[in-house]
């Protein structure tokens, strides 16, 4: 039913977290390199590294909505949306599968992101029923006539949210918000900050941040294993802190709302008007999923394995570089007169079983070479 409890997580759940971690930080070199590499292509595109950090781009991840499609698409056609405003278009995953379901009905699309690049610009070249706003989503809907529905996936933190929410409210005629879409209420955003432009959220609306630092699914504050962000609050929980946190708090402060929260993919809460004449279609679309037990330990499972897999995946990385400065070091050892000598003077010493030989680098480069 709608508004019902979160099912609890068992313990179960819980050591399957912590083995995936575990497995992340001890496994042998060898083994590590074998699984990123077998399980880096078969999910996803392989991260990308700039100097020793990760750059993760969100569709990598599995972060677009386009994964709710069965839920957002069939809510939006409930409500006989011709038109829809999505926050955080970024590089528009998701604004290429909302251009395809309103293609045939008319509705006009716009995608708000301050940096939007590739795909996206791309697309708003290519649609004229797509209009791109380069802009700030808190200025933009000041400005744009107010959509059937809004899309928030920009900002994950408290204070945007909130801003965000706030505007809406603000210009809805006769107090009936919109359809709200509002992602990243799960885990690990649902009740933890993450800061992009820290210098855009007035010092009183922050937590307390940690900065280059990594959490991991069920440690409410920064782990040796998981994913890794600039600028995050140092913890999960507690007020005006999480996207999932405001929205909360923003439909319990007001008499006329409902909120559903569907636990996939990160989670989106949908957020509609009681008095809306569509609001028992929309209804009956998300009660299936609103707070299930059983999809919000799927994803637990889910983002369980997805940490432990983005560490498996750096940890790789690393002990690629090492061994690749590794064999740079041996090869310069086999030209080296000082290295040569070396082996002569242990041959002296030893007869003929040496300490080390030249042999037994080129050997070890060679198999290095059959395993690559």
């Amino acid at each position: 039913m709608l508004g019902r409890e979160p099912g609890i997580r068992d313990d179960r759940l819980e050591k399957a977290r912590m083995a995936c971690m575990e497995l992340a930080l001890e496994a042998p070199p060898d083994l590590i390199i074998w699984l990123a590499h077998r399980f880096g292509t078969l999910y996803a595109r392989p991260l990308r590294m700039e100097g020793e950090r990760h750059q993760i781009e969100p569709e990598e991840l599995g972060y677009s909505l386009a994964n709710l499609a069965e839920v957002m698409f069939p809510c939006l056609e409930a409500i006989e949306a011709r038109s829809v405003a999505e926050i955080g278009a970024f590089t528009g995953s998701l604004t290429s599968e909302l251009l395809a379901w309103a293609a045939p009905r008319g509705t006009q699309i716009t995608a708000i992101d301050p940096n939007a690049e590739g795909k996206l610009v791309e697309l708003a070249n290519e649609h004229t029923e797509l209009e791109l706003l380069y802009e700030r989503s808190n200025d933009a809907l000041r400005r744009i006539d107010l959509p059937d529905a809004v899309i928030f996936d920009g900002d994950h933190n408290y204070y945007a949210v909130r801003e965000d929410l706030k505007v809406v409210e603000e210009r809805s005629q006769g107090g009936r918000i919109p359809l709200l879409i509002v992602h990243d209420v799960g885990w690990p955003h649902g009740r933890r900050d993450v800061y992009f432009e820290l210098d855009a959220i007035p010092e009183e609306d922050r937590q307390p941040i940690a900065r280059g630092v990594k959490i991991a699914p069920g440690n409410p504050g920064v782990a040796e294993a998981g994913l890794p962000y600039e600028i995050i609050a140092a913890r999960e929980g507690g007020p005006r802190n999480g996207v999932l946190t405001a929205v909360e708090d923003f439909v319990q402060s007001r008499e006329n709302l409902l909120l559903a929260v569907v636990p996939a993919f990160f989670g989106s809460g949908i957020v509609w008007s009681k008095d809306a004449p569509w609001a028992d279609a929309v209804a009956a679309i998300v009660e299936p999923y609103d707070r299930d037990p059983l999809v919000d330990r799927l994803e637990a499972n889910r983002v369980a394995h997805l940490a432990a897999r983005v560490e498996l995946v750096e940890v790789a990385q690393r002990q690629e570089v090492r061994l690749e400065r590794q064999q740079e070091l041996l090869e310069r050892m086999l030209s080296s007169r000082a290295f040569a000598l070396a082996e002569r003077l242990s041959r002296l010493r030893h007869g003929s079983a040496a300490a080390f030989s030249r042999k037994e680098v080129r050997d070890v480069l060679d198999a290095d070479d059959r395993r690559s």
